[in-house]
């Protein structure tokens, strides 16, 4: 089951990122023109935080039954030390958090935003540095906290 898991945690990252960067195209599309703010655009604004959510849902899961960060929590002391599981025990984790309640949030204003472009500026910025957030977070192969493979196999 862990492993199902994890393979699905690393597979729905390219959904997230994908959905991310498709809103903040199109918000910064539609600020620049002028463009209204659409059904469609309405949708991927909400299924782009749906995405962020169920991934951080299987982060979470993940989270509390890696053996990694059981042996983390156990002996903290001496794992805070080593880079890898100081990465996956703390830095992850609250980065991912902080990144998705950003997206939570600015997809919450910019629902409630009375004009078009302000709708459109709000996805862009907020969903933007949820962005950044999470693409230093994530453990890529070249990563020097935690190098981890661009795509798990099932």
């Amino acid at each position: 089951m862990y492993q199902v898991l994890l393979a699905l945690h690393s597979a729905t990252r390219w959904l997230v990122l994908g959905s991310l960067l498709l809103a903040i195209s199109k918000g910064i599309q539609g600020y620049r023109r002028g463009k209204i703010f659409s059904k469609a655009d309405n949708r991927l604004r909400h299924i782009t935080a749906t995405i962020a959510h169920v991934q951080l849902m299987i982060g979470y899961t993940l989270y509390f039954t890696s053996p990694l960060i059981t042996f983390f929590r156990n002996n903290f002391s001496e794992a805070k030390k080593e880079i890898g599981y100081l990465f996956f025990g703390l830095i992850h984790i609250i980065l991912m958090t902080t990144a998705i309640i950003l997206i939570t949030i600015g997809s919450a204003i910019s629902k409630r935003k009375p004009t078009d472009t302000s709708k459109y500026l709000t996805i862009t910025l907020w969903y933007s540095i949820a962005l950044l957030i999470i693409f230093i977070a994530i453990p890529w192969p070249f990563s020097p906290f935690a190098g981890r493979p661009l795509i798990r196999a099932f």
